[in-house]
């Protein structure tokens, strides 16, 4: 994929970058692998907003992808690569020897025509699925299960990839995309290769109506509020922060304030992301 520009025929259109589609080659997606979306506009049953600025945007379908590769030994051959409007990857519509049709996320240098298989006795090439043990070390995968036959749920964004690094007993050490080194199972299954449209990261928006579209509303700053509204807002004119801190709308701390729990799968966590604060 490639990243188009535009003139700049309004202050909107100055800056503003968009894909090129080229390596799409079907307009219209499956039928019979879509779904009704409908939206909640961040709100709970109860109605009340549990998720700020969402709401609105372009309406979509659901489009169903198999993340669990489980038809293991029957050849598949990709029909066309398709736009998804739900994920920044594109999807690769697969046609198995039995007639079934199944969507895939399209790994970089996938094309129309290639067959693709998943299973143990796969072979070692981008679009095919096998579980670690059969992978060789340095290989890079993505669509990562994290349990066996749970499908997969790491590395499934536009450009991302994991690296295999070693086997130990029964786990293999992944190095993710966020550089945190992590144990899973050597029965989990893996897609060879990288995620392909591995320019989506270099695309700007260039105006606040495409984020709209998205289903993205604004967000205002603490500052600008009241102070009943937000701990950061009130005073004349513009106010510092303050101590002790930064606040969430709810006071709680921010910026730095460590909010993850524990979890029972923090063992298996070799090295982290960032660095572990004391």
């Amino acid at each position: 994929m490639s990243v188009k520009t535009y003139k700049p025929t309004s202050p909107g259109r100055r800056g503003m970058t968009g894909a090129t589609f080229e390596e799409v080659t079907k307009d219209r997606p499956e039928r019979s692998l879509l779904v009704p979306r409908s939206k909640s506009g961040g709100r709970n049953v109860y109605g009340r907003v549990t998720v700020r600025h969402r709401g609105g945007g372009s309406r979509r379908h659901v489009r169903v992808v198999d993340f669990k590769r489980d038809k293991h030994g029957i050849p598949a051959t990709v029909a066309a690569i398709e736009y998804d409007p739900n994920r920044s990857a594109r999807l690769a519509l697969l046609h198995y020897a039995d007639g079934e049709k199944r969507y895939i996320v399209a790994p970089l240098g996938l094309q129309v025509g290639d067959t693709v298989t998943a299973g143990p006795e796969a072979e070692v090439r981008p679009g095919n699925c096998m579980p670690l043990t059969n992978i060789p070390l340095g290989t890079m995968v993505h669509n990562l299960e994290l349990q066996p036959g749970k499908g997969g749920q790491l590395a499934r964004s536009a450009g991302t990839s994991a690296q295999l690094l070693g086997k130990e007993g029964e786990y293999a050490a992944i190095r993710l995309p966020s550089g945190e080194v992590r144990r899973i199972p050597q029965g989990c299954y893996a897609t060879i290769g990288e995620v392909g449209n591995e320019d989506h990261s270099n695309i700007k928006l260039g105006k606040a109506g495409r984020k709209r579209h998205m289903g993205v509303r604004p967000t205002v700053r603490g500052t600008a509020m009241s102070p009943r509204d937000h701990p950061h807002g009130g005073g004349e004119g513009r106010q510092p922060i303050g101590l002790p801190g930064p606040k969430s709308p709810w006071g709680k701390p921010t910026r730095g304030y460590r909010t993850r729990m524990a979890k029972p799968s923090d063992k298996h966590i070799i090295r982290r992301r960032s660095k572990k604060r004391r």
